[in-house]
């Protein structure tokens, strides 16, 4: 068996197909023994994929920019979408059937702080006629750290990818009133990345069949059943709120279409950016993304 060891920089169901890849068994049945693991703080992904640490990880074209900027070769090629939505719901204290965009103004707002995170959240705000620093920001960390900020009474109003909202759904403790995802549309938002040498190697076709034929499972399958296969990577989130979660994203069309990162969703990947401010240059896309 070939060793795989794949990363992506936040654990959520979002990255399902990634887990349902390894839980399902598709990577093993290519004849890969699979690993998992989340980004640890402080840690490069460039860094990691470039000492053999790590195989695969999620990454956003975006990660490959700053190395442009400095007029290096990233360490990486972006070569597979995995996401081709921003997966971010946001949720509210009290159900808000008549829910408007501008509701966010009202109270405090734990939303993810930082990086292309915020920048989405901000474009999509930006979409809605609303400027995300007029909104009453709170930063409490990461997923599980800002829903148990959340759950004890801070903020009126929480931002973050599934099933962390769904969670809060199902214990009473929120409703879940829009999605970021929704208003910005097909963008870039999360792909695959390995290194040059990675990508030349014999395995790759073995790779693409068991990660396509992973996420076109994933996509298509019942919610349930994929809740099933990715379970234990959850252990503190009821079933019923990961499946939602998972159908979810199949409704949004997260998972849906090839494999290759499609050059106009790198242009509005490159348009969120440069709506706030983190743009140095638009790289071109065969700067970022290979096609295989």
């Amino acid at each position: 068996m070939t060793p795989l060891n794949l990363m992506v920089y936040r654990h959520s169901a979002f990255y399902s197909p990634i887990l349902a890849g390894i839980g399902a068994g598709f990577f093993e049945r290519e004849g890969f023994a699979p690993a998992y693991t989340v980004m640890p703080p402080g840690r490069d992904v460039g860094q990691m994929l470039a000492s053999g640490e790590i195989h695969v990880s999620q990454a956003s074209v975006s990660s490959a920019w700053p190395w442009l900027d400095r007029g290096a070769q990233p360490p990486f090629r972006l070569f597979a979408t995995l996401n081709r939505r921003d997966g971010f719901l946001i949720a509210a204290r009290r159900p808000e059937p008549e829910f408007r965009w501008e509701n966010l103004l009202r109270g405090g707002f734990v939303y993810a702080h930082g990086g292309q995170p915020q920048a989405m959240l901000a474009y999509a705000l930006h979409l809605q006629g609303i400027d995300l620093r007029q909104v009453s920001g709170l930063d409490r960390g990461g997923p599980v750290e800002a829903m148990a900020a959340f759950a004890a009474g801070e903020g009126d109003y929480f931002h973050e990818q599934g099933p962390y909202p769904q969670q809060l759904e199902a214990q009473g403790l929120a409703s879940i009133v829009a999605s970021t995802g929704s208003v910005i549309g097909p963008v870039a938002f999360s792909g695959l990345a390995a290194t040059r040498a990675w990508l030349a190697q014999s395995h790759l076709p073995a790779f693409l069949r068991a990660f396509g034929a992973a996420r076109e499972w994933t996509q298509r399958t019942p919610s349930d059943d994929v809740a099933a296969a990715v379970q234990k990577y959850f252990p503190q989130i009821q079933p019923g709120a990961l499946a939602s979660s998972i159908a979810f994203y199949q409704r949004l069309g997260c998972w849906g279409g090839p494999l290759d990162i499609p050059r106009s969703e790198y242009e509005t990947t490159l348009d969120v950016f440069e709506h706030s401010g983190l743009l140095a240059r638009r790289h071109p896309y065969e700067q970022v993304v290979t096609t295989v």
